[in-house]
């Protein structure tokens, strides 16, 4: 007896593919209006017996100097490129060669603020390559449906500041006893010296280490403001 035609063995398939799809479209659709509830990783912490202290805050109650400070240190080009930024990429995967023959520990990273915030909102911590591809395929769909200043809202709403702290406002209650609203450049420039390594440093009564970084954070959101790199973001 002959089998099934072939069109009608990958119709099942064709199905599930099409669900998937359009599953991942909606998740980053919702989003692009509703604040992710908890992500990934603050559940992750939350169940090794970490507190947590989540205070969403729309972009307008954030100061602009967090903004800058942030685009400053973690993604100069971000209004300039559209999830990636290759020049970075080239950048970390050169000098991960070199640390590596070295045998140093720590691997430089070459994401963009697209990419972390797809990888804090959508997927789980890790490294490995699957977790990778699918950060890839988020990026492309939160730079296309959500735009950057959607991105960077989320992104400072749900980014880690200390064991337990998430998003700008809880990080400025924190460290500095104030809201996201009223952080000056400094403080600003603090709280993006110590996002490579929130669990580690202190914004507040920082080590020379996040004073330097912090210095020069601050000196280069001056070069963000004057020629305009935040201009997608801020009015």
């Amino acid at each position: 007896m002959a089998g099934p035609p072939k069109r009608k063995r990958k119709r099942p398939v064709l199905t599930v593919l099409l669900t998937l799809v359009l599953l991942l479209l909606a998740s980053v659709g919702i989003h692009r209006f509703v604040p992710p509830p908890t992500t990934f990783l603050m559940v992750s912490r939350s169940l090794e017996g970490e507190g947590l202290s989540y205070r969403w805050r729309s972009l307008d109650e954030i100061s602009p100097r967090l903004v800058e400070a942030v685009i400053a240190s973690e993604d100069s080009t971000f209004c300039a490129h559209r999830g990636f930024d290759m020049k970075a990429i080239e950048k970390a995967l050169k000098a991960n060669a070199r640390a590596e023959k070295r045998g140093a520990g720590r691997l430089r990273g070459g994401s963009t603020i697209s990419q972390q915030t797809a990888k804090n909102v959508f997927l789980w911590p890790g490294r490995d390559w699957v977790r990778k591809g699918l950060e890839a395929g988020y990026t492309v769909l939160i730079e296309t449906l959500w735009g950057k200043r959607r991105i960077v809202e989320v992104y400072l709403n749900v980014a880690e500041w200390a064991p337990g702290v998430y998003g700008a406002e809880a990080a400025a209650r924190h460290w500095f006893g104030k809201s996201a609203s009223d952080l000056s450049a400094r403080e600003a420039a603090r709280l993006a010296a110590i996002l490579p390594s929130p669990r580690r440093y202190n914004a507040s009564s920082p080590g020379p280490y996040v004073r330097r970084r912090a210095s020069r954070v601050q000196a280069a959101m001056g070069t963000v403001r004057n020629d305009g790199l935040a201009a997608c973001v801020l009015d």
